[in-house]
């Protein structure tokens, strides 16, 4: 990844950020629509590749089913689910969107995933298997309890 001198951004990076401010304008009409979030994942999921939407598509069907409660809503272009106050509690970053190796399944703040005074909050995932889902699984589960 390049980076533009004058900004210190890549391009990726650039068009994240515009990405962004976009997104925030749209939810800003949208409120807090449950629908306008899932069409707007929806819609960001079928545009990834194959090998990232296998993963954003297993992400939010664990979400869907242990986290009911979380609001589906893009993130920087990426798939992620906000609590109720609208802050994002987990999403991925898929690994075509910064020409990265792996992907990776983000966590803000807002998870509950205090362990000591360190613990993980992002995990790189190449593929989707029974193994990673039940690992996901337990930490959306741990997120949001």
């Amino acid at each position: 990844m390049a980076k533009d001198e004058a900004s210190g951004l890549s391009a990726e990076e650039r068009a994240a950020v515009k990405q962004r401010a976009k997104e925030l304008r749209e939810q800003e009409k949208a409120g807090k629509s449950r629908a306008a979030g899932e069409a707007a994942v929806r819609e960001a999921i079928a545009a990834l590749e194959p090998e990232d939407r296998e993963l954003a598509e297993g992400l939010d069907r664990v979400v869907h089913e242990v986290a009911p409660e979380l609001v589906p809503k893009t993130y920087y272009g990426m798939p992620g689910y906000a609590n109720g106050e609208g802050k994002i509690v987990v999403f991925l970053q898929p690994a075509k969107k910064f020409k990265t190796r792996y992907a990776t399944i983000g966590f803000e703040d807002r998870a509950k995933l205090d362990d000591g005074d360190v613990w993980p909050v992002g995990f790189a995932v190449r593929a989707w298997t029974d193994a990673v889902e039940r690992e996901v699984t337990e930490l959306v589960r741990r997120a949001v309890g």
